[in-house]
């Protein structure tokens, strides 16, 4: 968070502290002081880290951007001489940059995010302008200013009913196209003769545009869609920044237990064929068809099925006489997790296929036969696939990341594994006890690996991707700079949970001025979504929540991943089900219990929350179901009822039909409970979750006669609070569980960061 602009510096430097770090006060002026200083201090001071790495096309040569004492430098590494070199000259680049711009630019202030070098050129991004410079002469020129992108929109829209587009023939000799809702070919060349080659399509029962033709361009495979009367969220900007009267904004967004489209694949040939259409019955109740994709050879297309509910899905196949088969039958009698584990890979354009199921309770990958017949299972044991990164169909071999495999690391580190298609071979190719960031050379001969943790600074290395030798040491980061601002190391720290045996995982971060003598309230940062882990793994300055300035007000701040989330196993995961509510919270508080007996400065008779989104669910829902352990909550952007919130998330992990287990998670239900201090903060704008989830929680909230906190931020949309929030949230924690009465905000404007 910012309040003021900050005077920060991009040089790595080694420097005192910015403030004398004594003292026994908690939740003061110096604190708040010292918590928005460390806000800047902590950015641009950890020096030699590459965040990415780019190769060039002929897989030859890659180039990063790292910070150094100096500032940014930009690196070259040939392959083959295993040579670090300057990228370019940056003194001239920036003599040229400065030039066109009209700002003059050091040599090593040069922007660093949207950089892009090719041979001969290198590209940069300022703000919305391109501007592209040779590196023969170093003349830069302005190649492009982007449009302004458009707000993310988190609901879904109707982009498929499109009439006219024309869809060329692989051999150029024919189009497709909608007419009337109806597929129809002509001559590439000319306007006539046109074939239809439906009739049925209608308003209410249309074709899709999205045409896909055969390889040797004599068959089509379409979709018929019978659309559904879509859901519509309304918003009201109440102040708008070009009118003084408010405006209503309406989204597509459907939620659970809403009407879908149903889509019917239709296969098409130009011989004069009846169309044939996928039978209705084994597509029915579904939750989407995906866009049918033809076999290079022409003989088939196939498409997957995913049945409403998501316990079942299939991929299917239907050859060019119209005769269907499933490939691949997927259950489960919980949820398939489509939206994030979903896998396939045709091997030799389908005559085999490579899957990734939870069948036996871990993300592994199986091998089928073209016929749908499996034949082994690939990948097995308690640990899981993340990722598959590349297939070598010639020597049959995959490369994937995983997790949870060696012994004696923390199970969410990603390492990278090479196995063979048979379930042979498999090999660690890295094994350091760090997260791996991999960057491919263009053939996947080399790999550059940045690996570290949230407490081990970053080292990056070249590696020989098919043995996982390093062949060059190319950066070890540099944090002195960061600790040098008081900043201090998270701690990574896991017990068991729940069932006394699970080790559930999470970090502590304490203040700069931490003295082990006192005691701390414990607050924690939550998010329990089932669709990912989240507790930060690789080494950050902070984690996103500003962590690190939340305890510099005097807290213990933790973030745990407990059961319901994902990374783990098919158990851990399932926990969810049909149970948002549960949000993990008995592996948390057990966690919480052990890091208190191990640290006994640990107060945990004083423990707070905050989270946002399906975290603001969490944090609220922690005063109604566990009062005896969390005193004080803020909940922003929260989805506090299911019901409420987009389809495609929470029939997920709450399944379909809509049934009664929606409304025992809801928090709407149970606002009678609370017990503890809330504050809610909401965007009036929130198109990720409906703002009315966050209305009618209060109105179940003022109904039971509960008192509570409020802060809605006009046209702000789905997001903490912003600054303002922000503000709020440390002074309601300051308040109520420290029992200080937080400074007054002038001190905000008056607020400076000296110079080092």
């Amino acid at each position: 968070m910012t309040f003021t602009t900050l005077y920060t510096r991009s040089a790595c430097l080694s420097i005192l502290s910015l403030l004398p770090l004594a003292s026994w006060a908690q939740g003061t002026l110096a604190d708040y002081q010292r918590a928005e200083r460390l806000n800047g201090a902590f950015q641009n001071k950890v020096c030699d880290a590459p965040e990415r790495v780019q190769w060039q096309a002929d897989g030859r040569s890659f180039w990063y951007a790292k910070r150094t004492a100096n500032g940014n430098e930009f690196v070259r590494v040939e392959v083959a001489g295993q040579a670090k070199r300057p990228a370019f000259d940056q003194a001239r680049l920036a003599q040229s940059l400065g030039a066109v711009t009209g700002k003059p630019m050091g040599a090593y202030q040069l922007p660093v995010d949207g950089v892009t070098l090719e041979a001969g050129e290198v590209s940069f991004k300022i703000k919305d302008s391109t501007f592209t410079c040779s590196l023969d002469t170093y003349a830069c020129r302005l190649r492009e200013v982007a449009k302004p992108a458009g707000s993310r929109y988190w609901g879904e829209s109707d982009g498929e009913r499109e009439e006219g587009r024309l869809v060329p023939s692989p051999d150029g000799k024919q189009v497709a196209y909608i007419r009337n809702h109806n597929v129809y070919v002509r001559p590439a060349t000319g306007s006539t003769p046109e074939t239809a080659l439906s009739s049925d399509g209608s308003a209410g029962d249309y074709y899709s545009g999205r045409i896909m033709w055969s390889p040797d361009s004599k068959r089509l495979a379409a979709t018929r869609i019978h659309p559904d009367d879509p859901h519509k969220l309304y918003l009201i900007e109440s102040s708008p920044t070009d009118q003084l009267q408010p405006r209503l904004q309406s989204r597509t967004y459907r939620k659970p237990g809403d009407a879908l489209p149903l889509r019917t694949p239709v296969l098409f040939s130009l011989d004069g064929k009846s169309p044939v259409a996928v039978p209705a019955a084994l597509v029915d109740n579904q939750y989407n068809v995906t866009t049918p994709q033809w076999r290079k050879d022409g003989r088939a297309f196939t498409f997957e099925y995913n049945q409403r509910g998501h316990q079942r899905y299939t991929v299917f196949e239907m050859n060019t006489a119209g005769a269907m088969k499933s490939l691949i039958e997927e259950s489960s009698p919980t949820f398939i997790q489509y939206s994030g584990k979903n896998y396939r890979y045709d091997v030799s354009d389908g005559r085999e296929l490579i899957w990734a199921s939870e069948r036996d309770g871990w993300n592994h990958l199986y091998l089928y036969d073209g016929t749908g017949r499996l034949k082994n299972q690939i990948t097995k044991g308690p640990w899981v696939v993340r990722k598959v990164l590349h297939v070598d169909e010639a020597n049959r071999t995959i490369l994937f990341e995983g997790s949870g495999r060696e012994a004696g690391q923390d199970p969410y580190l990603i390492q990278l594994y090479r196995v063979n298609f048979d379930g042979s071979g498999l090999t660690a190719l890295t094994r350091e006890n760090a997260n791996h960031r991999l960057f491919f050379s263009p053939d996947y001969q080399y790999v550059v690996d940045c690996y570290s943790r949230v407490d081990t600074p970053q080292k990056t290395v070249l590696r020989q991707t098919n043995t996982g030798k390093v062949l060059m040491d190319l950066e070890t980061a540099d944090i002195n700079p960061l600790l040098a601002t008081g900043w201090q190391m998270p701690e990574v720290f896991s017990s068991v949970g729940r069932d006394g045996k699970t080790d559930i995982w999470g970090i502590i971060v304490r203040p700069s001025n931490f003295d082990p003598a006192k005691t701390y309230p414990v607050i924690e940062y939550i998010y329990a979504g089932p669709h990912d882990s989240f507790v930060p793994k690789n080494f950050v300055t902070d984690s996103r929540g500003s962590l690190h300035e939340m305890a510099e007000l005097g807290f213990i701040v933790v973030q745990i991943d407990g059961m319901g989330t994902a990374n783990r196993s098919k158990a851990f995961q399932d926990v969810c089900w049909k149970d948002l509510k549960d949000s993990g919270f008995p592996d948390r508080m057990a966690w919480l219990r052990a890091a208190a007996k191990r640290y006994p400065y640990m107060d945990l008779n004083r423990v707070g929350i905050w989270g946002n989104s399906a975290g603001g669910q969490s944090s609220a829902g922690a005063l109604l179901h566990h009062p005896d352990f969390y005193k004080v909550a803020v909940s922003s952007s929260g989805c506090h009822d299911n019901r409420m919130d987009k389809m495609w998330w929470n029939e997920q992990w709450m399944g379909y039909p809509v049934g009664p287990h929606y409304a025992e998670s809801s928090n709407v239900t149970d606002a009678h409970k609370l017990q503890g201090k809330l504050l809610l903060i909401l965007g009036e704008l929130d198109d990720n979750v409906d703002p009315s989830s966050t209305y009618q929680f209060i109105n179940a909230l003022i109904k039971a006669n509960k008192n509570f906190d409020f802060l809605m931020v006009p046209g702000m949309g789905h997001s903490l609070g912003g600054d303002y929030g922000e503000h709020k949230r440390r002074d309601f924690f300051v308040k109520h569980l420290l029992n200080v009465e937080p400074p007054a905000w002038t001190w905000a404007q008056q607020i400076t960061v000296p110079k080092p």
